[in-house]
C-alpha cells in the first residue's frame, strides 16, 4: 500500500504586526495633531494674557485648559512608552517630555505655595517649553532627510525661545524699565541677545537678567549647528554638480 508522504507547509505569516504598525502610525498621527494644536492654543492664550497684563492665577479658564492640556501630554508620553520598540531606551529619552508635561502651576496654586512673581511666570511656560519640543519634532518629521529634520527642529525651537522670551522680558520689563517701551522693543533686544550680538537694553528685573543670560547660551548652542547644516548643504550641492559633469 503506497503512503501519500506529506510536507509541512509554512504557517502564513500573521497580520497582527501589520495590523499593529498600522494602529501605531494611527494613533501616533492623531496624538501629534492634537498636542500640536493644544501647544498653538496655550502659546496664543498666554500671549494675549500677556499683552492684556491680566493675572494667570485668576483666570481659572486658562488654568483648567492648561491642566487638562497637560494632562494629555503625559497621555502622549504613555501611549508612546506603549508602543515603543524599546521601552526603557524610550522612557530615558523622553524622560524630560514628562517632567515638562506635569501641571506644575496648577499644583502650586492647589497647594498654596508662595513663589515671588518672577519664578511663577517662569513656571507658567514649562508647558509651553514641551508644547515647543512637540512641534519642532512634527516639524521635523515634515522634512525630506535626517539633516534637514535636524536643521528645522533647532530652527523651531529658536524661534520659539526668542518669542518666550520676549514675552516675559515684555511682561516683567514694561512699566519698570523705561527702555521697554512696547512689546516690539522686548522682541528685537530678545532677537539681538539670542544671536549673540547684544543690543543697548539692559534688564532691571530677576526675569530680566535671568532671560538675558539663557538667550545668548541658547543661541551658542544652536548657530554652530547652522553653520553645520549650510556645510553639509553646499558640500552635498558641489557633489552633485560634480557627479552631473562627469556624466556629461
Amino acid at each position: 500500500m503506497d503512503t501519500v508522504s506529506t510536507t509541512p507547509t509554512a504557517a502564513a505569516p500573521s497580520p497582527k504586526p501589520r495590523h499593529n504598525a498600522k494602529i501605531k502610525h494611527y494613533v501616533t498621527s492623531i496624538m501629534n495633531f492634537i498636542i500640536l494644536v493644544l501647544s498653538i492654543l496655550l502659546i496664543v492664550w498666554i500671549s494675549i494674557d500677556t499683552f492684556e497684563q491680566v493675572d494667570f492665577l485668576e483666570n481659572h479658564a486658562y488654568m483648567q485648559f492648561q491642566f487638562w492640556a497637560c494632562m494629555f501630554f503625559i497621555l502622549d508620553f504613555f501611549v508612546g512608552l506603549w508602543y515603543a520598540d524599546d521601552r526603557w531606551r524610550f522612557f530615558r529619552h523622553r524622560l524630560v517630555f514628562l517632567l515638562l508635561s506635569i501641571p506644575y502651576l496648577n499644583i502650586i496654586n492647589l497647594m498654596n505655595i508662595h513663589l515671588s512673581p518672577d519664578a511663577l511666570y517662569f513656571v507658567r511656560f514649562i508647558p509651553l517649553a514641551r508644547g515647543a519640543l512637540a512641534v519642532s519634532i512634527v516639524i521635523g518629521y515634515l522634512s525630506s532627510n535626517a539633516i534637514n529634520s535636524l536643521f528645522s527642529s533647532y530652527l523651531v525651537i529658536m524661534l520659539m525661545m526668542v518669542y518666550f522670551c520676549s514675552l516675559i522680558f515684555f511682561q516683567r520689563e514694561h512699566g519698570v524699565n523705561p527702555q521697554v517701551n512696547t512689546y516690539w522693543t522686548a522682541l528685537w533686544w530678545s532677537a539681538m541677545n539670542m544671536s549673540t550680538v547684544g543690543c543697548n537694553i539692559s534688564p532691571v528685573t530677576i526675569a530680566g537678567k535671568i532671560v538675558a543670560v539663557i538667550l545668548p547660551v541658547a543661541g551658542m548652542v544652536i548657530f554652530p549647528l547652522f553653520t553645520v547644516y549650510l556645510t553639509n548643504y553646499v558640500t552635498t550641492a558641489m557633489k552633485k554638480n560634480k557627479e552631473q559633469k562627469e556624466n556629461l
